[in-house]
């Protein structure tokens, strides 16, 4: 994972500073392998598309710890994209 990329996906949403970053990257790197795993091309990975996955796995606490409906399907219209 890139600097930028966690830039991007610290600012969709909206965290500041640096005291999140290796939580952050722990989950950008799982979203990250989970879409590549679904089949998605890495072409077709986007930044915002990482950070709803990163905020859905951000609000384990709440005790869902699963990707939403959107992130799903989502993940599943591009790992069918040519």
């Amino acid at each position: 994972m890139n600097a930028e990329l966690l830039t991007d996906i610290k600012n969709a949403l909206g965290i500041t500073g640096e005291y999140q970053n290796n939580t952050l990257s722990v989950y950008v790197n799982e979203v990250i392998a989970f879409l590549v795993d679904a089949g998605v091309a890495e072409t077709h990975i986007t930044s915002g598309l990482v950070a709803r996955g990163v905020a859905d796995l951000w609000n384990y606490g709440s005790g869902d710890g699963k990707f939403s409906q959107y992130f799903v399907q989502r993940a599943a219209q591009l790992s069918l994209k040519k």
